[in-house]
């Protein structure tokens, strides 16, 4: 058997066999398994792991691990649970779930000066009350001159807005004097407590109350008996018991299933000897390469065999892309790099690591070495390669060369951009607000824009617009990087289908609901890295409020609150430098327009080019109707810069 043929076997074996067994585990199964109780980006401070049948998005359980009537969020400090029962939101206190019951407490009574709001209440369909609960009276009292200090009592204020003082009257205190306000839940010990003074009223309506829910207990111990997770079907509600090929109906033994362990087994052995196979196939197939292997010029060397005097069409079409770029072998640039040294990795991304390398020539170069072993980075490397040889641009990255279709490795060799990344003079490591004014920070957005117009020009989209893909040299020069999403644009297309790429924070969300990328992706991104011009803050972090944790989300609603002036950096002298104020408020006013969530409302890459123009040159404004092509970019007119100051709506 040739090696080829051994290569080819080995793949197929590979590919059948191994890969379906290898992710067979099916992953709602594994999300419920071991999915933690987190409120937001915090651990939850329930020391027991809350399970079926509760779930929530907000404590990082999908509906599927649960019941839909089963849903938790969590408090606004992200430290509590809670739960809405017959519109009444419910602090989660504790549960005893091998009892079916849980202890919660009327959220409004953690609120500074809240009212109780639980008044009869007698649960759902779903949850009532518990034996250890009982209802106890609350009264108001009608007569001015009797004395309530001695009874337990809570003052807070009412829906009104005003004061209003609740009492427990012991049983052996008279009524006479008091009226009844109503019933509210209490656990039966908190009540005996109040009985004998024990303990404050507010205490003890804190400690809540319990409730016993209603669940089929056996069919879901039918379902972790087969080592299975009680879960439910996302569309219906039905359970469905969760298991590591995919949810059955009752047990992960009924409908004929296989043994999971058996699976893993088999998988974990067709893998181990499928990658021992091909490692040999390759190792003696790279050997016998290397010996006939001699300099190419071309990225898919010509083989001298098969074609005497006529070239084929791949290789044809590979010697046209290359014009221009240099081949590396390998040990080159191995030598550039110190071996790939880990003290020279400049960075690391989704597709692979950069290192600083210099070669012979003494030129400095940045080596981006592709992550191997996987058919995906040898397409994004042929993506790369054929992107960059066919562009000039001063603000776009410089192709030096790339490494052989045989090298061992993937690399692509770049120009060396010595001052960062404008991440990281903004909110980085070399973040100095001296050295990144405001007149500097407008300069790196014109030639940002220049950038991506000339590659929307040249119907490419770049599909990873974000500071971290921003470099700087010592003069603060753009220069745009990373290509490794961007997309060739068909010429007569308004936009391309394809599932959503990119990074969190800067992804269009037009992109993301319908995955019609277009250029207008691009733009949305770009607004993104306005914004963080402006403010000096990350397009993402987890430490803010909830609701301006995405950069996006926090400029469109303090613009639109008239409240620009609180996300600018201090550093620029927004309240102290008159052209500074008005510039960075026309700059916000088109990043506004840019973050429009309907693409066909936000401009194009040469308008908003044009408006930082103008703006840099102290012109405002820009008519917004469209470009010399026809590219329409809807009814937008930039306003005023003092616009910025009123409410503006977003579409």
């Amino acid at each position: 058997m040739s090696i080829s043929i051994l290569l080819i076997t080995t793949i197929v074996f590979f590919f059948v066999v191994g890969l379906p067994l290898c992710f067979s585990v099916d992953q709602r199964y594994e999300k419920c398994l071991s999915s933690p109780l987190r409120c937001g980006h915090k651990p939850s401070v329930f020391s027991n792991n809350i399970t079926y049948p509760f779930w929530g998005a907000d404590i990082d359980k999908p509906v599927y691990c649960g019941r839909p009537p089963f849903e938790l969020s969590c408090n606004d400090d992200y430290q509590t649970l809670t739960l809405e029962i017959a519109d009444l939101m419910l602090r989660v206190v504790s549960t005893k779930q091998e009892n079916n019951t849980i202890t919660v407490a009327d959220e409004s009574l953690f609120e500074d000066g809240g009212c109780p709001k639980t008044w009869d209440f007698n649960g759902d369909d779903q949850f009532t009350l518990n034996p250890n609960t009982e209802k106890m009276d609350l009264h108001t009292c009608s007569d001015p001159n009797i004395s309530t200090t001695s009874l337990p009592n809570i003052t807070c204020t009412g829906s009104d807005g005003y004061k209003i003082t609740y009492l427990f009257l012991p049983p052996n205190v008279s009524d006479h004097g008091y009226k009844k306000a109503g019933e509210i839940p209490v656990l039966k010990s908190a009540k005996n407590a109040l009985h004998d003074f024990e303990t404050t009223l507010m205490e003890a309506l804190q400690g809540g109350f319990e409730l016993r829910y209603i669940i089929d207990d056996q069919v879901c111990r039918d379902c972790t008996n087969s080592t299975g997770v009680c879960g439910s079907d996302s569309t219906s509600g039905k359970f469905r018991c969760l298991c590591p090929d995919r949810p059955h109906k009752s047990s992960c033994k009924d409908e004929g299933g296989i043994d999971w362990k058996l699976k893993i087994v088999i998988s974990v052995v067709a893998v181990t000897v499928g990658l021992a196979i091909a490692s040999i196939g390759w190792f003696v197939y790279h050997r016998r390469k290397t010996k006939s292997y001699r300099t190419s010029s071309t990225l898919l060397p010509r083989n001298k065999s098969s074609e005497p005097s006529s070239k084929s069409s791949d290789v044809e079409k590979a010697e046209d892309m290359l014009v221009g770029v240099r081949l590396f072998s390998y040990e080159e640039l191995e030598e550039a790099t110190s071996n790939f040294d880990p003290s020279k990795e400049l960075g690391d991304g989704g597709f692979g690591t950069v290192y600083y390398g210099k070669l012979k020539d003494g030129r400095s170069v940045a080596v981006k070495r592709l992550y191997d072993n996987n058919i995906k980075r040898a397409e994004q490397f042929r993506n790369e390669v054929e992107i960059l040889t066919g562009l000039r641009h001063p603000n776009l990255v410089s192709l030096f060369g790339c490494s052989s279709k045989q090298s061992r490795e993937l690399l692509l060799v770049y120009e060396y951009v010595a001052n960062g990344t404008l991440a990281d003079h903004l909110h980085g490591p070399q973040a100095n607000p001296s050295l990144l004014p405001w007149s500097t920070r407008l300069k790196i957005a014109v030639e940002t824009a220049s950038a991506l117009k000339y590659l929307h020009a040249s119907k490419i989209i770049h599909r990873d617009v974000k500071s971290n893909n921003i470099l700087l040299d010592q003069n603060f020069n753009v220069k745009v990087a990373d290509f490794g999403l961007s997309r060739l644009f068909p010429m007569d297309k308004t936009h391309v289908s394809t599932a959503p790429q990119g990074t969190p924070g800067y992804v269009d969300p037009d992109y993301h609901l319908c995955y019609q990328l277009s250029k207008k992706s691009d733009v949305y991104s770009f607004a993104v890295v306005l914004m963080e011009l402006i403010s000096s803050l990350p397009a993402v972090d987890i430490t803010r409020t909830r609701q301006e944790i995405n950069l996006s989300n926090m400029a469109v609603v303090k613009i639109q609150s008239h409240k620009l002036h609180e996300m600018v950096d201090p550093s620029l002298g927004f309240d102290r430098d008159t052209r500074v104020k008005e510039t960075v408020i026309a700059v916000a006013e088109l990043a506004f327009q840019c973050l429009q969530s309907d693409k066909d409302l936000r401009p194009c890459m040469s308008h908003v080019m044009e408006t930082l123009t103008k703006i840099e040159n102290n012109g405002f404004g820009s008519n917004m109707d469209g470009d010399s092509n026809g590219d329409k970019s809807g009814p937008l007119v930039v306003q005023s810069p003092n616009s910025v100051m009123v409410k503006w709506d977003s579409k």
